[in-house]
């Protein structure tokens, strides 16, 4: 198997990756290493993976057509493509919409293209989002809803990714499947999602924002759950008797997390109590997520296995050793 990872050094990509390298896949992994969060904790990441000698690591940014043009002779032989570079956060995209459509839509058609025109590729597999689902009063998230009232630019463009993907699997008979994923936590996590800013303000005694009085649930998923489910996936493309042969899965811990239950957690984890901010809801946000998994356990065994408690204690032991606090 020789796989090209976008977003190589992102929280899921890096571990992907990894697991990927100790089954004896080859990998080729591409980030543009940009600023959203951190550079270094994306170094960080890349380097638990450099030593590997069937690890090859490209900067490159997906939406740049002549880059990833230029690996075309990297290209030869690839079985499989997992896209899961992204512009990242619904938040920021109040902020900055143009990074959002350049990331994920001309990011995501440049590597449409690519995939296409890989010969004998057997899978495109790209990261979709839980976001999609919008506001939706039906629960749990099923992918029969039709997920067509995004309330982020985000999850626009995440459901626009889908849209385009259906219409290359249509026309060029590429397998593909979309991962719609729902809240991932754990170790080597992103500093701009509530696990990690709650664990770090709460073990240096600064406040946390908390919205909506704590009255908002997640699908929190543990990220070894969802490598599981990716590297499932990932290695049973849809048959080529599905017209077209493309198909979208979520990929969550079907049991939705009430946020004042997840802090509480954290608290006895870390054995500090908070400072809680409680703010009203922010625009973009939604009230629950929660996903409903039944297609991926009859078609490839995904189950979850990792809760809440067991989640946050190996989160809180990481950020701890990273930090040395």
């Amino acid at each position: 198997m020789y796989v090209m990872v976008t977003g190589a050094a992102g929280f899921i990509g890096a571990e992907v990756s990894a697991r990927l390298l100790a089954a004896g896949a080859r990998v080729l992994g591409v980030d543009n290493l940009n600023s959203y969060y951190p550079v270094s904790l994306k170094e960080a990441r890349l380097a638990r993976l450099r030593g590997h000698p069937n690890f090859r690591f490209v900067q490159a940014d997906i939406s740049d057509r002549e880059a990833m043009t230029a690996l075309s002779p990297d290209c030869a032989g690839l079985t499989h493509i997992l896209n899961l570079a992204a512009q990242a956060g619904v938040r920021y995209s109040l902020v900055d919409p143009y990074a959002y459509v350049q990331a994920n839509v001309m990011g995501f058609v440049v590597m449409a293209e690519l995939a296409r025109q890989v010969e004998g590729l057997r899978h495109f597999v790209y990261a979709s989002s839980s976001s999609v689902y919008g506001s939706g009063k039906t629960l749990p998230f099923s992918t029969d809803l039709r997920a067509d009232e995004p309330d982020s630019l985000y999850a626009a463009t995440k459901r626009a990714d889908e849209m385009i993907a259906r219409t290359y699997a249509h026309l060029y008979r590429t397998p593909t499947t979309g991962l719609r994923f729902f809240t991932v936590y754990g170790p080597w996590g992103r500093p701009d999602m509530a696990p990690w800013m709650f664990t770090q303000k709460i073990i240096a005694g600064e406040p946390i924002t908390v919205f909506n009085n704590g009255e908002m649930w997640r699908d929190f998923t543990y990220v070894d759950d969802i490598v599981d489910g990716v590297l499932a996936v990932l290695d049973k493309p849809p048959g080529a008797d599905l017209d077209p042969p493309h198909r979208v899965y979520n990929l969550g811990n079907n049991k939705p997390e009430k946020l004042a239950h997840f802090v509480e957690v954290l608290q006895q984890v870390i054995g500090k109590r908070a400072v809680i901010d409680y703010q009203p809801m922010q625009p973009g946000d939604v009230p629950s997520t929660y996903a409903d998994i039944e297609a991926g356990r009859r078609d490839f065994g995904f189950a979850p296995k990792v809760s809440i408690e067991e989640g946050l204690a190996r989160l809180v032991d990481w950020y701890r050793a990273y930090h040395g606090v």
